[in-house]
């Protein structure tokens, strides 16, 4: 990248990044509170760093296609949700000429734990040949045992629970078949691409996004932060609905009138991406990144 193209990478990251920090000072002023050992300057560095390696379906940086008000959308949803793409709990996709936060695995789990109500959540898979017992107790389900082999983890995946456990140390199970996570996964907007690749991690996540419903919105947690954990669930699937947007409308506009960034960039494999459906009825999913950037 050349020295002007670098000038002209700082100066969007400025800019975003002081929209962004306006939105977060705004937001705590309104009550939100992040976790105490989460730096939000720190994560955003890593963001940015993240989105200079990020493309679009058609190989096009990030920076050059998505719209500035979009990328201030998702990061301010991350650091809303104390998240960080350098610990691979979150990572961007371009849908468009928009910019997503989707959560991993990780990135989920540490996100439920700042919930007043939630204590800790895990999940594990289920394979075939494994005994998986559990009872109906009271209207709800409760884990009696599960027991596995180290060799079962080749055999096909049967189904995934998750366990939530709530801050008066209750237990509340939650099951699905394969045929329920597979369901799930053809209504993501990679209709299961990425799923397909990570079968466990992304049975795991799918599991634990189901036990969080009834614990996310019916939580006495900041509703900032309750949104933003919504934000980033329903990103990943084919649904219209509003979004809060980081910057006023005169902010957007001028925005919008600024020159559009011209640089060259070397392609590099991004998330699974597609196009929204106004734009391509069939997207073809693309890859991750790079390693690190495998969702879980």
């Amino acid at each position: 990248m050349t020295n002007q193209n670098q000038n002209q990478v700082a100066v969007i990251q400025k800019d975003i990044t002081d929209n962004v920090n306006n939105s977060l000072g705004r937001l705590q002023e309104e009550g939100l509170i992040l976790p105490s050992n989460y730096n939000a300057s720190n994560a955003l560095k890593s963001a940015f760093f993240k989105l200079q390696e990020t493309v679009d379906r058609n190989g096009k940086p990030a920076f050059d296609v998505c719209k500035r008000d979009s990328i201030a959308n998702a990061l301010l949803d991350m650091v809303v949700q104390g998240l960080s793409p350098a610990k691979t709990q979150c990572y961007f996709i371009v849908y468009g000429d928009q910019l997503q936060l989707n959560r991993s695995y990780f990135g989920t789990q540490a996100v439920l734990k700042r919930l007043n109500n939630v204590k800790d959540i895990w999940a594990n898979v289920i394979y075939q040949d494994d005994v998986f017992e559990y009872e109906n107790n009271s209207g709800r389900e409760k884990l009696v045992s599960h027991q596995t082999a180290f060799e079962n983890r080749d055999k096909p995946i049967i189904g995934a629970y998750a366990v939530v456990k709530t801050a008066d140390d209750e237990e509340i199970l939650t099951v699905m078949t394969k045929k329920e996570i597979e369901v799930s996964w053809g209504q993501s907007k990679t209709k299961g691409a990425v799923h397909n690749k990570f079968p466990q991690e992304m049975a795991k996540r799918t599991v634990i996004n189901r036990a969080a419903k009834a614990f996310i919105n019916t939580s006495d947690d900041s509703d900032l932060l309750v949104q933003a954990i919504n934000n980033s669930t329903e990103n990943e699937y084919d649904e219209d609905r509003p979004r809060k947007e980081v910057n006023t409308q005169e902010e957007i506009d001028q925005n919008a009138n600024k020159e559009t960034l011209d640089f060259e960039q070397e392609p590099t494999l991004a998330p699974e991406q597609k196009q929204p459906k106004e734009i391509t009825p069939e997207p073809t999913p693309e890859t991750m990144t790079d390693p690190s950037d495998d969702p879980f």
